[in-house]
Parts: structure tokens; C-alpha cells; sequence
């Protein structure tokens, strides 16, 4: 794509092949320590070549990339997708496939109920909140009363 180019910018490549929606979402990650260059932390400027290894931790996962080209302004996903290598590991692709699933499926309230009143919010959030705490670490079930 673009053969004239030989370094990119880190944030500038991570935002051009729509790893993130961003320039500053790139520029806080690399900041935060979340992306590494070949085993280093990346700095927002640090340069990226044909053939590096980019790990990104982005919303809970661990994800890994072999840079293939160069791309220096935002491009369709059809045209960034020959840029990189996805080489995440499977494990993590099914933990990141795991969660996009149970996440798939909307919350769903009857036509012409309107909002929940704030004791129905109440309700629904300690629903949720038994839901995530199935597993017996349930702290109150635990205490010892005198």
C-alpha cells in the first residue's frame, strides 16, 4: 500500500487500521502502558516497521499483531486488513468470542411499559448483581453473627 513509507507513528498505525476508533484512544492506551513494541512499552511515538510485534491489553483482553504495512491516514477495514497479522492467541480469541456472545442479547421490556421506576431499577440491579455472585463467594453468607 505504501511502499514509500518505512516508520509510522505507533498511535498513528493503531488508529489507521481501526484497532482503535481513535487517534487519542491510541494515544491513552500507549500511555497507560497498555500497548508494547517487540516486549517494550510504547510510547505514542515510537516507531512502528514492517515485521513488528504489537501487544494491546484493550477492554480486558490481551491482544497480538504482526505488522505487515505501513499506514499513515485511516483507511477502510477492507484495505487495513492486509496491514496486520491477527496472531492472538486462540485462547484469548475464545474468551474474546465468550463474552461478545453472553453480552449479545438485549435487555427487554414490554411495548408501552415506559422507563422503570427507580424501585424497579433497584430490583433489576440486585437481579444482576445475585446473577454475578452465583458462584457462593456471597460475603453475607460467610459472616459470623454474635
Amino acid at each position: 500500500m505504501a511502499l514509500d513509507l518505512q516508520k509510522v507513528r505507533i498511535d498513528k498505525w493503531l488508529w489507521a487500521v481501526r484497532i482503535f476508533k481513535s487517534r487519542t484512544q491510541a494515544t491513552d492506551a500507549c500511555q497507560a502502558g497498555r500497548v508494547s513494541l517487540n516486549g517494550n512499552n510504547a510510547k505514542p511515538s515510537s516507531v512502528v516497521q514492517r515485521g513488528s510485534i504489537i501487544k494491546i491489553k484493550k477492554e480486558g483482553f490481551n491482544l497480538t499483531y504482526k505488522v505487515f504495512d505501513l499506514l499513515e491516514k485511516r483507511v477502510s477495514a477492507d484495505l487495513a486488513a492486509p496491514c496486520y497479522e491477527n496472531q492472538t492467541p486462540a485462547e484469548e480469541l475464545n474468551k474474546f468470542k465468550d463474552w461478545f456472545l453472553a453480552n449479545s442479547t438485549g435487555e427487554f421490556r414490554d411495548r408501552g411499559a415506559g422507563r422503570p421506576t427507580k424501585r424497579e431499577r433497584r430490583e433489576i440491579d440486585t437481579f444482576k448483581d445475585d446473577d454475578l455472585h452465583e458462584d457462593g463467594d456471597n460475603e453475607d453468607e460467610n459472616e459470623i453473627h454474635l
